[in-house]
């Protein structure tokens, strides 16, 4: 479904991805690990469609299609999502408002029948209906603006859900219900591309399921089951790249 072949990515003239091939099939679940600085955040922001990262080499695909020149707008409607690392506010934009304008785009549904869904999911990531007439993120805590990212999720079920870093900033209860929500996308059929430097989310997954990725200046050095994570865990990323002579 999503096919990476040999990216090189650059921000403001410096190299960030060195020649990146990745390849999720659907309903697939992977995970891209690796210490801060080696890519992971820039696979995910390419992935997505982000104007700041510009594609020097490569391509991207994405059910077949070539996508490495549409915007993110055009990625989103064919069926990927990116939940941010850090969700910005946007004061001035109730969220009640923002979804049901993108459940419109994206799903066309009408806005009465989307402030019904809106209000029934969001108690599932523990938002009360008052919480849905704030604006998006404005005054929100770092459990509630993951919460409020997976929401949009459930809401849309995209192809390909790109996390990146959802256990970052996040309390304990908060990271609990995020996991389960992951867990419930990934068994409807969303292919999962979760982007972490450490495992404690990885903690709540089931880690057969898993396909993980070490990435170490800006490529992919290994890749294997969810046993890599125990690992990495236990013994650091050094000790990987030693074992591929990076």
């Amino acid at each position: 479904m999503l096919k990476v072949e040999n990216l090189h990515v650059s921000v403001e003239d410096k190299t960030i991805l060195r020649g990146v091939d990745l390849t999720v099939n659907p309903g697939e679940f992977h995970v891209v690990m690796g210490p801060n600085g080696s890519g992971k955040s820039t696979l995910a922001l390419t992935i997505a469609g982000h104007p700041k990262y510009r594609v020097s080499g490569g391509s991207i695909f994405f059910d077949g299609e070539d996508i490495t020149g549409l915007g993110p707008d055009e990625r989103a409607k064919r069926g990927i999502m990116l939940a941010f690392q850090h969700p910005h506010e946007v004061e001035g934009v109730r969220i009640m408002e923002f979804l049901q304008q993108v459940l419109a785009e994206v799903r066309g549904m009408d806005p009465v029948e989307a402030y019904d869904m809106i209000v029934e999911k969001a108690k599932e990531l523990w938002f009360k209906e008052e919480d849905l007439h704030r604006y998006v993120n404005v005054g929100f805590s770092g459990g509630e603006r993951k919460r409020l990212e997976l929401l949009q999720a459930l809401l849309i079920e995209p192809k390909l859900l790109i996390l990146d870093e959802p256990d970052s900033g996040v309390d304990v209860d908060s990271l609990s219900v995020i996991s389960r929500k992951i867990e419930e996308l990934h068994q409807k059929g969303t292919a999962i591309l979760l982007i972490t430097h450490y495992g404690r989310i990885l903690g709540h997954l089931d880690r057969e399921k898993l396909r993980v990725h070490v990435m170490k200046d800006g490529r992919i050095v290994k890749t294997g089951s969810g046993e890599l994570v125990d690992r990495i865990e236990s013994e650091g990323f050094g000790r990987i790249f030693e074992e591929v002579g990076e």
